[in-house]
């Protein structure tokens, strides 16, 4: 997410380091105090949007749930009907609302840690932000000060380590990618075996929870 990544960039910038380096340290510490205010209002919105997403998830997933537990019930009552092929299908939408209820699960809990990373990079700006503001005066008086003792070779040797830096954060995320699509690659080529087998594994557990209930609903009748 490029928001994520400017935050970033800005909660860890070093406030002494761009003053030190900056020509006109006045108007970088104004411009790196305008830029955390905007993307402090950015973030406050993504955490509501993030916010209100989760609370979707939650709601889609307990629907889900209801409706996992209405189609059990309707294959009891085929199987009180004694229709076997009904109680099949019935319990053929069970499975599928029961697997749709592993992914709403998965996701409800990625949804759930994005707002959590989103609120503490929230606080993590606003921190930031505060300390900029409070500290402009003096860091400006300090860089005043110290200019005439600065060094360009240091300047140029933090630069440089940034540079090998992003370009290190660069060449991981295109290994991560890689491997990604390789994966993705891997499992479109598989052969269907697993699918057929997925099937069959599928139509008997459908044959059992039919035999579970029988059994159950004539014990309930004994």
């Amino acid at each position: 997410m490029a928001l994520l990544e400017r935050v970033t960039t800005l909660i860890r910038a070093n406030l002494n380091d761009l003053i030190d380096k900056a020509e006109d340290p006045e108007k970088m510490i104004k411009q790196v105090i305008l830029d955390m205010q905007n993307q402090l209002i950015q973030v406050k919105t993504q955490v509501a949007v993030s916010i209100a997403d989760f609370h979707l998830l939650e709601k889609k997933q307990k629907e889900n749930e209801e409706k996992t537990r209405d189609w059990m019930k309707k294959a009891e009552l085929a199987v009180d009907k004694k229709n076997d092929d009904l109680a099949r299908a019935a319990l053929e939408r069970y499975k599928s609302f029961e697997g749709l209820g592993e992914s709403f699960k998965q996701q409800v809990e990625h949804q759930r840690e994005q707002v959590e990373n989103l609120k503490d990079m929230f606080h993590r700006l606003e921190q930031k932000l505060a300390e900029a503001e409070s500290k402009k005066d003096v860091l400006l008086a300090r860089h005043r000060r110290a200019r005439a003792a600065s060094k360009a070779s240091d300047a140029h040797a933090a630069i440089g380590d940034k540079s090998k830096l992003a370009t290190f954060d660069r060449m991981k995320d295109k290994v991560a990618m890689g491997e990604a699509i390789s994966q993705a690659k891997a499992e479109l080529l598989a052969d269907n075996l697993d699918d057929q087998l997925a099937r069959l594994e599928r139509d008997h557990e459908i044959e059992n929870l039919l035999q579970e209930i029988k059994a159950r609903r004539v014990q309930d009748k004994a």
